[in-house]
């Protein structure tokens, strides 16, 4: 029994007994209008004395029926309010509302929580807005619901709060952005934790299930300005932007990509054709090999048909690429010259392209492997020291370490030759041109002016130009003793000489202008004259 009935209650027994005392002062007068049985009326001593039993006025809304007091008071008091809180009493049979979920057995005893004579102004509803527990309605306030104020839905100045509306749609009306396409069951996809929150629409019920990236997507995405009826089921209706193909491919998308990603193929070239993707073709294109709308065209699977552009070497090394190259990478060459072929590519040869040596386009044309067949036109020689380029060079350059042993040729090289450069002798390429005799050479170096002939290694030799040995009276037939002992060489040779020197032994030969005789003695001057003085005669 709540407070306020307590205190209603105590009041009316108090003025219950006050009421009484008055009732016996009055019983004579009200005893003969009884007898003579007159109706009562509101303003009969009856109602008067009924009012002088009440403990106070009615409120408000019982005040019309305030001198009615039957209507209110009797056995069955319960029944009574029912009969004219008509809402009440249907929530109770029915079991709803908060009367409906308190009544036990279809009995609710109003008095319980609601009394009256307590005055105009009085309350006696009871209700404790801050602490009520709206589950005790037929609307349970969960999620976002259970933050919002009561003002929110039960408007101010309503007392009637059984009467605010239980449908989302008479609330969210507003927040509506389908315009009522979807009708007024705003719980078929949204929740009350939040209005964008948990989509509970199960769009597998329709004809289009969300599989993968659908199932992210936004309901505008699909549905613009809202519109659900006769929305397109096909991928190119909403994919034709992603369509990279520009609809060269069909129409069918889903032959290819799937809901997970546009970018993830179901398509499997290596399984679905006869052309594996490995390497460099693995990243590539579709439309880099499918020039054709569609793919009922097959396109050539031969290398050629696709690299004919990035072919430099122009058609010269045939048309089976793959016999070189290799899927990995254009660059990136498979074949092994020096395992293929019977001429290893070393030094220089490594960094030249196929061309420099493969010049027509047939590549079973066999090429000659000897350094001339390439570098005829290299050789400066013209030809003076044959074929066998590799005698004296080698592969790292033409002009790099040169070997060529001098001592196997005519000509070997000992003293100061052997530490000369070649090109101090030969001044041109052609190596045989060059002249083995010494004069060829040192024309420059002699100071007799050929008197002593062209023959220098007579008397110089090749340890040094200054170092030279000569003896007249062994190399010569003309020993030189006396006088002849101090004469330099162009003393007696004076006339220029190719080759060896040839001088005539005789005393004539030089002394003609010394012969006071007038060659009346002959010519045989070493008959008189002796070699220590001209002057010194001998007679025999």
């Amino acid at each position: 029994m709540n407070k306020t009935f307590w205190h209603s209650f105590k009041h009316q027994t108090v003025l219950s007994l006050v009421a009484l005392t008055l009732l016996l002062a009055l019983l004579g007068h009200s005893a003969q209008s009884f007898a003579a049985d007159e109706p009562i009326s509101e303003n009969s001593n009856a109602f008067n004395l009924k009012t002088l039993l009440m403990p106070g006025k009615v409120i408000e809304g019982h005040a019309k029926y305030e001198k009615q007091c039957d209507l209110c008071h009797g056995d069955d008091r319960p029944a009574l309010c029912r009969d004219c809180h008509e809402a009440i009493d249907q929530d109770i049979k029915e079991d709803t509302g908060i009367h409906g979920h308190r009544a036990e057995g279809n009995i609710l005893n109003c008095i319980e929580c609601h009394t009256d004579h307590i005055g105009r102004d009085a309350d006696i509803l009871n209700f404790d807005q801050d602490n009520f527990n709206h589950s005790h309605t037929d609307f349970n306030l969960t999620g976002q619901h259970s933050q919002l104020q009561c003002s929110s839905c039960h408007e101010a100045g309503k007392n009637n709060y059984r009467d605010a509306p239980h449908a989302c749609f008479d609330c969210h009306e507003k927040d509506d952005h389908h315009k009522g396409a979807f009708g007024e069951e705003c719980s078929d996809c949204h929740t009350t934790d939040g209005w964008a929150k948990k989509n509970t629409f199960d769009h597998s019920e329709t004809e289009f299930e969300l599989l993968g990236k659908h199932n992210e997507v936004q309901c505008s995405a699909c549905h613009p300005d809202q519109k659900y009826e006769k929305t397109p089921k096909t991928c190119v209706a909403c994919h034709a932007v992603n369509d990279v193909h520009n609809s060269t491919n069909g129409k069918e998308c889903d032959k290819c990509h799937k809901e997970e990603a546009w970018d993830e193929l179901v398509f499997d070239h290596d399984v679905d054709t006869d052309f594996k993707l490995h390497g460099e073709h693995k990243p590539l294109n579709c439309n880099a090999c499918h020039t054709k709308p569609g793919y009922e065209d097959k396109p050539s699977m031969r290398c050629v048909d696709c690299h004919e552009n990035d072919d430099k070497h122009l058609g010269r090394n045939g048309r089976q690429c793959d016999d070189c190259h290799n899927p990995n990478s254009w660059k990136k060459q498979t074949f092994d010259h020096d395992i293929d072929t019977k001429f290893a590519l070393d030094g220089q040869h490594t960094e030249l392209t196929c061309e420099s040596c493969h010049k027509t386009a047939d590549t079973t044309d066999k090429i000659g492997s000897q350094c001339i067949d390439c570098h005829k036109q290299d050789d400066v020689h013209k030809g003076q020291q044959g074929k066998e380029c590799t005698q004296c060079h080698n592969t790292s350059g033409w002009e790099e370490k040169v070997r060529f042993d001098h001592n196997l040729a005519t000509f070997p090289l000992t003293g100061m030759h052997a530490v000369t450069s070649c090109d101090a002798c030969h001044t041109t390429p052609e190596y045989r041109d060059a002249k083995s005799e010494c004069y060829a050479c040192h024309k420059e170096d002699d100071k007799h002016n050929k008197t002593q002939g062209t023959d220098c290694g007579a008397c110089h030799n090749p340890n040094d130009w200054k170092l030279w040995i000569f003896d007249h009276s062994k190399q010569t037939n003309f020993e030189l003793e006396g006088a002849h002992t101090n004469l330099s060489c162009g003393s007696c040779h004076t006339t220029p000489t190719e080759g060896t020197v040839k001088q005539s032994a005789s005393c004539i030969a030089c002394h003609a202008k010394d012969d006071e005789h007038n060659k009346r003695f002959g010519r045989t001057c070493e008959r008189c004259h002796t070699t220590e003085s001209f002057k010194d005669i001998r007679m025999q």
